[in-house]
């Protein structure tokens, strides 16, 4: 197919996005190939700079953060969520220099998370409230947002102990652990079992001109998270390039313990987004408005893709 479209898509260097590294991987090294487009993964250092690339066009597509895609939906975006990255994924870490044991002893502290549109802000914020802490300006704990990438050097940095910890994506939990600043306080998986965070969406107009493109994006996605599943060791080897970190982080972040990521069940299911978008609208006013999620995800390219 001459003039074959490159389509550009925006990721963070998370385990959350690894199955675009692999994807990425399996062409480059001819193991896969694209008839109907070439891909372009452009990585960014936090979620703001995501969303801004998004708006001004210099990207078609990213993996994103579920309740960012649909705020950006929510303002007006032409964006359609084709497919989910992984489910799980993401750690509580407690700060090695204090004495934190239970839930209650954050109080008085902040706690860095990545975005405000985020499921860790909606895991963060229930575990908090369900023990009496309300979070905020001025509240028992206060949250500041720290691009993922930076969070290791921030705790470096915080030796007088006001910060009581982080929710995030790993590699940057384990990180912390193995710089010897945190300690892991719980998965999210243990917090909502399943849960989907991260999301791949596209714009209107991609979907629309390049639609066999699309299918055969998300058919290669959906195979590189059985990989991911299947062969962790190549997976994370794939990993520690795509993602700039060891080897033995990303195999351990990839099989200990069991489904603290899991990259086999990428279909959308709308009771997770409108589970996400009711507390961050209701409890947390993070996002703006509800959508109608029937208009903004598209599962016909997961289900032809095999998604389960």
């Amino acid at each position: 197919m001459p003039n074959k479209p490159i389509i550009k898509i925006g990721h963070l260097k998370i385990t959350d996005h690894l199955i675009l590294g692999i994807t990425k991987y399996k062409l480059l090294k001819e193991a896969e190939s694209f008839q109907y487009s070439n891909i372009e993964t452009i990585p960014m250092i936090g979620w703001d700079y995501l969303g801004d690339a998004l708006k001004e066009n210099k990207i078609d597509g990213a993996f994103i953060l579920a309740p960012y895609a649909m705020e950006l939906f929510h303002s007006g975006m032409k964006i359609k969520l084709v497919l989910i990255t992984h489910k799980n994924g993401s750690v509580i870490i407690k700060n090695k220099r204090l004495n934190i044991k239970k839930v209650e002893d954050f109080k008085g502290k902040t706690i860095l998370i990545p975005f405000h549109l985020s499921v860790h802000m909606m895991l963060l914020d229930k575990l908090l409230r369900e023990k009496g802490l309300d979070t905020g300006v001025g509240k028992d704990v206060a949250l500041e947002v720290i691009a993922p990438a930076q969070i290791p050097e921030v705790m470096s940095w915080d030796e007088s102990g006001d910060i009581g910890g982080f929710i995030v994506a790993e590699p940057y939990g384990a990180r912390v652990v193995k710089d010897g600043y945190g300690e892991v306080f719980a998965y999210s998986k243990d917090l909502w079992p399943n849960h989907p965070c991260c999301v791949f969406i596209l714009k209107d107009e991609i979907i629309e001109k390049y639609p066999d493109a699309v299918q055969e994006i998300c058919n290669s996605l959906v195979n590189s998270g059985l990989l991911a599943s299947q062969k962790p060791d190549v997976a994370a080897k794939v990993g520690a390039t795509f993602l700039e970190q060891p080897v033995e982080i990303i195999e351990e972040i990839l099989t200990e313990p069991k489904d603290r990521i899991k990259t086999t069940e990428l279909m959308p299911v709308l009771e997770d987004f409108d589970k996400m978008q009711n507390y961050l609208t209701d409890k947390k006013s993070a996002m703006s408005g509800k959508i109608d999620l029937e208009k903004f995800v598209v599962t016909e390219f997961a289900k032809n893709a095999g998604a389960k």
